[in-house]
């Protein structure tokens, strides 16, 4: 979990950080820049965290349900839930980023292989692998089509 410190800060000084961040964040024009900036100002972990975040809102807009999500990022359902919710009701900027990666044709190479992955992960007792896998390939099938 995040921490912040105790002691606030006054509101005025948080916006004008804010924008010095977003302004920050604009101004990398290059994915090296982009790299570097993220490389020094984030953790390992908190790249994984955003990341995995990201990655539950595209799942969540293929139409995943919890239990695939939970299962391919390992993550909790309270995470799965918190980005829905964001995506659902607040996420603009979710939306506008999902909606590029899912056009990108790089990124859709990726996830066609974690479809692929969720798709071959054998069936167990008590779990709707069986019908995540038998959704999976009727999908295929229509998409195939529709191209």
């Amino acid at each position: 979990m995040t921490q912040v410190s105790k002691y606030p800060i006054h509101k005025d000084v948080e916006k004008r950080m804010a924008e010095i961040l977003e302004n920050t964040i604009a101004s990398l024009s290059n994915s090296e820049d982009i790299k570097d900036f993220l490389d020094d100002f984030l953790s390992p972990v908190e790249k994984i965290m955003l990341a995995k975040r990201l990655s539950i809102a595209v799942l969540l807009a293929k139409g995943y349900q919890y239990p695939a999500i939970r299962q391919i990022l390992r993550v909790t359902p309270s995470t799965i839930a918190g980005v829905s919710i964001n995506l659902r009701y607040a996420g603009k900027g979710y939306k506008k980023m999902v909606k590029k990666i899912l056009a990108d044709d790089k990124n859709r190479e990726f996830w066609q292989k974690i479809e692929d992955i969720l798709s071959y992960i054998p069936s167990s007792k008590g779990s709707d692998w069986r019908y995540h896998r038998g959704e999976y390939e009727k999908n295929k099938r229509k998409n195939k089509k529709a191209f």
